[in-house]
């Protein structure tokens, strides 16, 4: 027989650990306690739940009903202190900023589902994809045009800034290839790459997931420029004076998603701080005309659905300055795909005042991601 090497064998406890492994045992065994009552009294009085509101085995097999679990969980009292508690420590002895976010270059934090390689990546996208595609000829049966523009990821345009931060080589190609598909499918899109290279990373914030004001301005600019060339004329005119206030500090999503917002701002990562614009519409609004009862007349004919990044950093606000006329703003925070289109679609300002054209704006890093089809045309 061959000898074992005395480095693998197993190190015998100290007196110390041996005395104080009861001791540990016993807080552990209280913690668990602890937590479980305040998971039962959650439960019990309404505060969490833990039943989805779609069941079906396709959310089985992605997961998604013990994320929602989770989730749900993640909303008790001794579970959110216990998390604050667990960030704060990791994150001042190791630096380290959770599972939802990565570091990069000193000050910069960026999402880690940007990075993340889904299976079955390609069919995903040709899924969402062939939806989008038939949303289009949906709204194209109501005389509705659609325009869809495609937000790239911060770690693609702020590449410089991930120093050493590792982004997979396939999803290089993963912007073009769901461009491509989509103008393959006859769907008008904005890919506005181009109009963001010449800012470099300043087109994004750095310790937030979204744009910079400068990036949200140089987007809708190229935006405003494609619904211009649709055919539709943007109405009502409106003229907005842009002004920009004091810097001031912007707290960062990324900073919140690590865990770490509760820690003194000395604490945190690195904030950064911007001068913010505030936008005043200038001269009056036309009065409608006697055959408009309704006021139907000063109501937007080009609409807008996609997730936070419609409502972060004036994008909006840019975008109306760029077509000289008012957005209807259906955007939803944490929507991805199809969250907005679902919300809005079966909404009374759409069923009432339907648009002429809807811009729907859609995250790079959402199209590979699993397909679930919940958004049921009305």
């Amino acid at each position: 027989m061959s000898k074992i090497d005395p480095s693998l064998r197993p190190v015998p406890p100290s007196p110390l650990m041996i005395r104080l492994s009861p001791l540990a045992g016993l807080s552990m065994l209280a913690f668990m306690l602890v937590g479980l009552v305040a998971c039962v009294w959650a439960m019990a009085t309404g505060k969490v739940d833990l039943w989805p509101d779609h069941l079906n085995w396709q959310a089985v097999r992605n997961g998604e009903i013990t994320h929602h679990i989770a989730h749900e969980l993640s909303h008790v009292a001794v579970a959110q202190e216990a998390a604050n508690l667990e960030r704060a420590l990791s994150w001042l002895t190791l630096g380290d900023t959770g599972a939802r976010v990565r570091t990069g270059c000193p000050g910069w934090l960026f999402l880690s589902d940007e990075m993340r390689i889904y299976p079955h990546a390609r069919s995903n996208a040709e899924a969402h994809a062939a939806k989008v595609a038939a949303v289009r000829d949906w709204l194209a049966a109501r005389n509705i045009r659609l325009l869809v523009l495609t937000v790239p990821d911060k770690s693609r345009m702020a590449a410089d800034q991930l120093c050493g931060l590792p982004r997979a080589a396939q999803l290089a190609g993963r912007l073009d290839a769901w461009d491509g598909q989509l103008r393959q499918a006859g769907i008008v899109t904005v890919n506005p790459v181009a109009a963001l290279q010449a800012l470099g990373s300043g087109t994004f914030l750095r310790t937030d997931t979204h744009w910079s004001e400068q990036g949200a301005e140089a987007v809708a600019q190229r935006l405003g420029a494609a619904v211009l060339a649709s055919g539709v004329a943007p109405s009502p005119p409106q003229s907005l004076h842009r002004s920009v206030l004091p810097a001031a500090r912007r707290p960062g999503d990324l900073v919140r998603l690590a865990g770490l917002e509760t820690l003194p701002e000395r604490l945190q990562p690195e904030g950064e701080r911007v001068a913010a614009s505030t936008f005043e519409q200038r001269g009056e609004t036309s009065a409608g005309s006697d055959d408009d009862l309704f006021g139907d007349a000063q109501l937007p004919n080009v609409a807008l659905i996609g997730t936070s990044f419609s409502r972060n950093s004036n994008f909006v606000p840019f975008l109306e300055q760029a077509i000289g006329a008012p957005v209807g703003n259906f955007a939803k925070d944490g929507g991805e795909f199809s969250g907005a289109a679902k919300a809005y679609f079966t909404s009374e300002a759409f069923r009432q005042t339907p648009p002429q054209l809807l811009i729907w704006e859609i995250n790079e890093r959402d199209v590979q991601k699993p397909f679930v089809d919940d958004l049921a045309l009305p």
